[in-house]
């Protein structure tokens, strides 16, 4: 099962390689590599790097996520839900292989709303990730680790299963806008209150829980 999870993964690394490789002679020299937040292209990269950046950093990534379970303290093991661990895993190389999606569609179309698409896919990213979030166990990787969710184990639990509601909400709303056209700023002001609401709420249930005697 793990196997087939880092198979998938280095798929998606092939098809971006592919895919950039068979829209390369149609390029220009220099493609956008970075955005301002109006959605104006502020900086260019050469094109060769499309086969460099962003696979190179998919791939790190991944090496990232074998090597993190080894280095897990006990009680802290990422075991227990390992397919959610992997499964986000994906979806986080998902966003990466969209983003360089953009740069290459940016490069063979200048008038292209990188805002718009860009705020899209970081939507659909929360709202696929809050998917999951639940089911995320304590750990020091992944997940809402605050100070108060590491401390107490009830805590954690709480604040994911309000986090995931959260975030399939925010990244719903946040998606809605940017197909509407909202721009960036709106849909990611959605995305910052679904992802900040969780960490608020994880202090507000720990002072319940220590004000009862319970932790």
């Amino acid at each position: 099962m793990k196997r087939n999870y880092f198979l998938f993964g280095g798929l998606m690394v092939a098809a971006v390689l592919g895919a950039s490789l068979i829209v390369y002679p149609h390029l220009p020299g220099r493609v956008p590599s970075h955005w301002n937040w109006r959605g104006q292209v502020d900086d260019y990269s050469a094109k060769w790097t499309l086969f460099v950046t962003m696979p190179g950093i998919m791939v790190g990534f991944m090496l990232l996520f074998a090597f993190m379970p080894w280095l897990s303290p006990r009680h802290f093991e990422v075991d227990s839900f390992r397919s959610t661990y992997l499964y986000i895993m994906l979806v986080i190389l998902g966003l990466m292989a969209y983003i360089q999606a953009m740069m290459v569609w940016a490069g063979l179309n200048r008038g292209f709303n990188a805002a718009k698409a860009l705020a899209g896919g970081i939507s659909l990213m929360f709202a696929l990730l809050g998917n999951v979030l639940d089911k995320v166990q304590r750990n020091f990787y992944i997940g809402i680790r605050t100070p108060w969710t590491i401390a107490n184990e009830q805590v954690w639990y709480a604040t994911h299963r309000f986090g995931a509601k959260m975030f399939v909400v925010g990244g719903v709303i946040a998606l809605t806008f940017a197909l509407a056209g909202a721009g960036f700023w709106i849909p990611f002001a959605t995305i910052m209150v679904a992802a900040l609401s969780p960490v608020v709420y994880s202090l507000v249930y720990y002072k319940r829980l220590e004000r009862r005697g319970q932790v």
